[in-house]
């Protein structure tokens, strides 16, 4: 049975790696193993050098804010004037960086995915549709920024973390993404600053 099983595994695999299919124009959406451990279980939680901590942040940003540095790839959930939570984030590649306030208007668990028609324009391959879950580019978790086409969302690729290689959403492990999610509120204001 476990011959069986690895077959399965081995197979499944290779349809994963040999998928076309792009979370943004540069990293793929699958990642096999990144999915999966060596005993063949699914994961939804990755690492990254860019651990979760707290520290001190600008007294005039109020409890419950977001602020984003991108320069320094990293956000900082506002937990009392002048502390933070600080987590590693990734973030948009050169030409898609952008600065501004926005809103957080929704929020959503293993949301689906629609690639935006700007993307598509840019990647005709890409798939027009993908259901939540864990091949999704979106992750465990999605806060969607506005009416923009900009979210904080998980990401199925931990290695991303501390990089610009987004079309201009900002990236978080899945472990991290469901820490800031359970934490962060519908109508919270984001400082996203270079």
């Amino acid at each position: 049975m476990t011959h069986l099983k690895s077959l399965a595994i081995a197979a499944t695999a290779a349809l994963l790696l040999a998928s076309p299919v792009r979370a943004d124009d540069r990293y793929e959406i699958f990642n096999f193993g990144k999915l999966f451990g060596g005993s063949g279980n699914m994961s939804t939680a990755g690492s990254s050098s860019f651990g979760r901590h707290t520290v001190s942040i600008d007294p005039r940003y109020a409890p419950g804010t977001i602020v984003i540095r991108t320069s320094e790839r990293r956000l900082y959930y506002v937990t009392a004037r002048g502390q933070a939570i600080q987590y590693g984030i990734g973030v948009g590649r050169q030409g898609f960086q952008w600065s501004g306030v926005k809103t957080v208007s929704a929020k959503k668990e293993w949301p689906s995915w629609t690639p935006p028609s700007q993307m598509l324009r840019r990647r005709p391959d890409l798939p027009r549709y993908m259901p939540g879950g864990i091949d999704n580019p979106l992750g465990a978790r999605a806060m969607y920024l506005g009416s923009s086409l900009y979210r904080i969302h998980g990401s199925n690729e931990p290695e991303t973390i501390g990089q610009a290689v987004s079309s201009g959403c900002f990236r978080m492990t899945n472990e991290d993404v469901v820490d800031l999610y359970n934490r962060v509120r519908v109508g919270a204001t984001v400082y996203v600053l270079r």
